[in-house]
């Protein structure tokens, strides 16, 4: 380090530049370093807390192979087709793109909180439940408090974590890709300030149970927010998945992360939802940009929910193929997770995870590598017939 003279030009609100000279300590070029994550330290005047910044990893789009049409399933996208009327929606509403959407998204805020039977001042609307989730964490979390989450899970979810400095503290999930509650329950201390659950849980897939959470949180202090995030529930065929808004009707500190994404089709729009008691509602409302949820998406958003019947029944076919690829994949040796999502869960070690991926990428279909194996989305059944050989030559290279 060395101390240096520099003269600085402020310019005042009189609008003449005023000159001031200061000394100030700047650092030799010899101490720049670089964090594990890739950012250059010491140059500006950066948060400590972007050291132990996990980077967001989204999935790998398809590689090119000749004669191939390349498939993306490594990012649960839904292949469908949008329904009826969520397009021509999305058309109107840009008509007048010079326009700022409705700031309170009033009309899908109205027709949720309908469609949920609760009150409108419970629902907050957002670019997705990931900006829910960023929201929850940006009222709850500071230097000092720590936030509690099963781990794999969302990759989000320590991303958000450091952002607002908070002492992240996940709980590997259990032998079966299951929650771990009681090691969830043993990391809550009086710094907990938030917890995250995941059902169906991303990347393994397997859902929480009524029994599960309702034993959870007769153990959480009340006063601790607990997130259930629910992306994915719409995919949910065990008859055991607990009802989300079941248990936030019993349980105050419950919040809903909820989206539009999944099931309804409509992740390239960015349109999701929190439900919360209205304290909280309010709070969240504070941290979350203005104008975030923009027109087309409220107005597909709207269309989609007013046709939640097809929703769901698209979302059961989807569930249906899960089921069959699953079993197929079990059928061929590999070991398959009884997923919830729109998505399965092959358990593999490091190795194993980034050779089956390369397989299929050879195919021209994406996958998902993360930590203890290899996520694939439900897609158009070309697609899936690929991953299928892949699996029938990468299982019996391992026995071979």
């Amino acid at each position: 380090m060395r101390a240096t003279s520099q003269t600085l030009i402020v310019r005042s609100h009189t609008h003449f530049p005023t000159i001031r000279t200061f000394s100030s300590w700047t650092p030799c070029v010899a101490c720049h370093r670089m964090c594990k994550y890739g950012h250059m330290s010491n140059s500006f005047l950066l948060r400590d807390a972007l050291a132990e910044f996990p980077p967001y990893v989204p999935g790998k789009p398809p590689t090119t192979t000749p004669g191939l049409k390349p498939y993306k399933l490594s990012s649960n996208e839904n292949h469908l087709a949008p329904l009826p009327g969520v397009t021509d929606a999305i058309a109107d509403a840009g008509q007048v793109p010079a326009n700022y959407p409705d700031p309170k998204s009033t009309k899908l805020v109205a027709d949720i909180a309908a469609h949920l039977d609760v009150a409108e001042a419970e629902i907050v609307p957002g670019a997705g439940a990931s900006e829910i989730l960023s929201a929850l964490t940006n009222i709850t979390l500071e230097a000092g408090t720590s936030v509690v989450y099963p781990w794999p899970s969302f990759e989000m979810y320590p991303i958000l974590a450091s952002a607002r400095g908070a002492e992240k503290r996940p709980v590997p999930l259990l032998e079966d890709g299951r929650h771990d509650f009681q090691g969830l329950v043993a990391a809550i201390d009086d710094t907990t300030r938030l917890i995250l659950l995941c059902s169906p849980n991303n990347p393994t897939g397997l859902s929480i149970s009524t029994a599960e959470l309702e034993g959870f949180m007769a153990e959480v202090p009340p006063e601790v927010i607990v997130v259930l995030d629910e992306a994915y529930f719409e995919f949910a065929t065990d008859a055991e998945v607990v009802d989300g808004m079941a248990a936030y009707q019993k349980f105050p500190n419950l919040v809903l992360a909820r989206t539009f994404s999944k099931a309804h089709g409509l992740a390239g729009l960015r349109v999701g939802f929190g439900v919360a008691d209205p304290t909280i509602a309010t709070a969240l409302r504070q941290v979350i940009a203005p104008f975030s949820v923009t027109s087309a998406a409220q107005v597909a958003a709207v269309e989609s929910l007013s046709r939640t019947d097809e929703v769901l029944v698209r979302a059961k076919e989807v569930a249906a193929t899960r089921d069959q690829f699953a079993q197929d994949l079990r059928d061929a040796g590999l070991t398959v997770s009884d997923s919830q999502g729109n998505y399965v869960w092959v358990a593999l070690g490091t190795d194993d995870a980034q050779a089956f991926e390369e397989a299929c990428a050879e195919q021209a279909v994406a996958v998902r590598k993360l930590s203890g194996g290899v996520r694939i989305s439900i897609g158009p059944d070309e697609a899936l017939d690929r991953v299928r050989e892949v699996a029938k030559t990468f299982a019996a290279s391992r026995t071979a």
